[in-house]
C-alpha cells in the first residue's frame, strides 16, 4: 500500500502565505480562489500533481480523482488535506457556500477514488465522518488553513469531511 506524499513547495510561514491565507478567508478571496480553480486543475493535470497555484504558499494540494455519480464519468478536483496518520483528511467546504460540492456527493456514492500528489496516483477510499470524528478532522484542516473557519460560519450546511485512507485497489471506471 502507497502512502499519500507530502508533497509541498513553498513556505505556509512565509509573509506571502500569511497575506493570501487572510485574503482566501474574505468572500472576494474566496471568488477569485474559485474563479482561478479550473486554471489550477489544469496545472496539476499537467503537471501530475506536482504544481498548483498554491504551491508557493506551502499548501498540501492534491487532484481528487471520482466517479460521477450520475455521469460515470472521471472527475478531477483540487483540494487542500490535512495528514491523519497514513491517511489525509479533504473537506467539502465549497468556500463556504450554501450547497455541497460535487465531489463529496461523488464519494459518498463511490468512496473509490485517486489522490494524485506530487506524481504520483495513490488509490484510496473515503469514508464519510460525522460527530466528533468530523469535528477533529475539521479543526486539522483549520489548522492547514485557516480559511477553513471563515467558511464554515458562512453557511448553514453541515459541511461533510472525508478520510482517505490509501488502498491497494485501482479505480474503476
Amino acid at each position: 500500500m502507497t502512502q499519500i506524499p507530502d508533497a509541498r513547495w513553498g513556505s505556509s510561514d512565509s509573509a506571502l502565505a500569511r497575506t493570501i491565507a487572510r485574503f482566501g478567508s474574505t468572500r472576494l478571496g474566496s471568488w477569485t480562489i474559485r474563479t482561478l480553480m479550473p486554471v489550477d486543475r489544469k496545472l496539476l493535470v499537467r503537471s501530475n500533481g506536482r504544481r498548483t497555484l498554491l504551491g508557493p504558499i506551502g499548501a498540501p494540494v492534491m487532484l481528487l480523482e471520482t466517479i460521477g455519480r450520475k455521469s460515470g464519468q472521471t472527475r478531477l478536483n483540487p483540494l487542500l488535506f490535512a495528514r491523519d496518520g497514513d491517511s489525509v483528511i479533504v473537506v467539502g467546504s465549497n468556500f463556504g457556500q450554501a450547497h455541497h460540492p460535487g465531489w463529496t456527493g461523488n464519494l459518498i456514492a463511490t468512496p473509490a477514488a485517486v489522490a494524485v500528489v506530487g506524481g504520483q496516483r495513490v488509490p484510496v477510499t473515503a469514508a464519510l465522518l460525522d460527530g466528533d470524528e468530523a469535528e477533529t478532522a475539521y479543526r486539522k484542516m483549520v489548522e492547514i488553513a485557516d480559511t477553513y473557519s471563515a467558511y464554515r460560519g458562512r453557511t448553514d450546511r453541515q459541511i461533510r469531511v472525508f478520510r482517505l485512507t490509501p488502498t491497494s485497489s485501482p479505480l474503476s471506471t
